[in-house]
């Protein structure tokens, strides 16, 4: 069966940094994404980051670009999410999940590209991450 885990959350002060990795087995889709969502108390859960496994295309939220950088090793279907200058506006529950989509879709009326929620079939358990002095 599917199956992801995420690992790697934890304490850590603002302006630290922490590595959260997701591997995933139990499929043999060649196209796919993984994400990285997140969500805090009271709050919606939202995208944060994703990549592809054929062309390698990243995606990140404006809340965390330049702060936040993932990446994938393929040999091992791992995917890791590399958080810098972490802020209390971070601390959430992080997920990953795996999508057979590009995992992104283009949101005519934002301009922007966004993360589908509804397009991954398949969650980890998450882990927590706190940012706090």
């Amino acid at each position: 069966q599917v199956q992801l885990v995420e690992s790697g959350g934890g304490l850590v002060q603002p302006g630290g940094s922490l590595r959260l990795s997701c591997t995933a087995s139990g499929f043999t889709l060649e196209n796919y994404s993984i994400g990285w969502f997140r969500q805090a108390p009271g709050k919606e859960r939202e995208g944060v980051s994703c990549i592809s496994s054929g062309d390698d295309n990243t995606y990140y939220a404006d809340s965390v670009k330049g702060r936040f950088t993932i990446s994938r090793d393929n040999s091992k279907i791992t995917v890791y999410l590399q958080m810098n200058s972490l802020k209390p506006e971070d601390t959430a529950v992080y997920y990953c999940a795996l999508s057979q989509f590009p995992g992104t879709y283009y949101s005519v009326g934002s301009g922007k590209y966004l993360m589908n929620i509804e397009d991954y079939d398949y969650w980890g358990q998450g882990t927590q991450v706190t940012v706090s002095s």
